[in-house]
């Protein structure tokens, strides 16, 4: 499912919303925004290299991320500009080397200006020349006041070169930690770690990093970025954004007295929800396998009509109770086919294990806690 056809749906979307009562429009379009965020504006993360630059971009990046493309690595020539590359066929990411920004910053400052960094990577490699430390922190500094223009929010990650951080003084390396915290200082609470490069444990760091990273940026750029990590916390976190918005989304629905206008809305931001966490998995959007999976499961459309249309039927004598009731039917089973959606698709679990999910989740959310409470409560007043 390509951006423009999600554009097209959430148009539509939005259009149907438009018909409902005004009472509940702006709740349900207010628990659109982070679907939105998420899709329609998602993008790229933007990486900002300063700092030291004895060591190529392109050799940092192989660092980083082994499994770029290297077709799109060599292509990465030319300092003071974004350039996206990808890695594998998981998501793409924008780099600009600015380690070079005193000898051209009107040029970087420009790119800043069109897009701004969203992490600021510090490369300290000065082997404990002062001067050199010296000149990399100004760099940072200029990198950080020209991109806080447009980004005040960025963090700042430190990486240390394992090979020269051996050979440097233990002195040096103290000095330039209190220098770099200087810099830091002066531009708020920026700095989010700091990782080697190479040496012992540096693969484990990175994976660290990744995982950091995915949860500091921004939710236009953390789909790729989660794509890209594999991390599962930060998968399972963007996925749970999209089961409590659409839950939510199709409670307020359901609960209005319309029978039958819900159906269209109610189908779709399901469909949605589960192609989303699908594309968050890895794997590419598509409303037909999501369509499939939600089949599946047993959670068709026209068993979800005749559920909520006979549920109405019979609560139609209870106003108020009723569409609550009504809400509460839409809303669990929107949840319910969420958690199957991210246990078989991030947890890996079997398609049989899901439906289990789906049907204990559904009937477990769907109890109406309201009503059990009141017979508890007389009880407790009787005693």
């Amino acid at each position: 499912m390509n951006q423009s056809l999600f554009l097209h749906i959430v148009e539509r979307l939005e259009a149907l919303v438009g018909k409902l009562p005004a009472a509940i429009q702006k709740p349900i379009l207010h628990e659109l925004t982070p679907m939105k965020e998420l899709f329609l504006q998602q993008r790229p993360p933007r990486f900002l290299f300063s700092g030291s630059n004895k060591k190529p971009v392109l050799e940092i990046l192989q660092m980083l991320f082994p499994e770029m493309i290297q077709e799109h690595i060599a292509l990465i020539s030319s300092v003071n500009r974004w350039h996206d590359a990808a890695v594998l066929d998981r998501g793409t990411i924008s780099i600009l080397d600015a380690r070079s920004f005193d000898d051209s910053s009107d040029e970087i400052e420009t790119e800043l200006k069109r897009q701004p960094a969203d992490v600021i990577f510090f490369i300290d490699e000065s082997e404990g020349t002062k001067k050199a430390q010296k000149s990399a922190l100004e760099n940072l500094s200029s990198c950080l006041a020209a991109n806080e223009k447009w980004n005040p929010d960025a963090k700042v990650i430190g990486l240390i070169d394992g090979q020269a951080k051996s050979s440097r003084p233990k002195s040096a390396s103290s000095n330039g930690k209190a220098e770099l915290k200087h810099v830091l200082d002066s531009h708020g609470d920026r700095l989010t770690g700091a990782f080697h490069l190479s040496g012992s444990g540096a693969g484990r760091e990175t994976t660290e990093m990744m995982s950091i990273i995915a949860r500091e940026l921004p939710n236009a750029a953390r789909i790729e970025m989660a794509r890209i990590s594999q991390d599962r916390v930060v998968q399972a976190d963007i996925a749970q954004i999209l089961v409590k918005s659409t839950t939510a989304m199709c409670t307020a629905i359901g609960a209005q007295p319309i029978p039958l206008a819900d159906l269209p809305i109610l189908t779709t931001l399901q469909l949605m929800m589960v192609s989303g966490i699908m594309y968050v998995s890895g794997r590419e959007r598509s409303l037909r396998a999501a369509t499939e999976f939600v089949g599946a499961l047993g959670a068709n459309v026209g068993a979800g009509m005749l559920l909520r249309e006979g549920t109405r039927a019979v609560l139609k004598f209870f106003p108020g109770w009723g569409n609550l009731i009504c809400g509460m039917v839409a809303g669990a089973g929107t949840y319910a086919i969420g958690r199957a959606a991210i246990v078989y698709f991030l947890e890996g679990v079997s398609l049989k294990d899901a439906r289990r999910t789906y049907l204990s989740t559904r009937k477990k959310s769907a109890r109406p806690r309201l009503l059990e409470e009141k017979p508890a409560k007389s009880r407790r007043g009787a005693v």
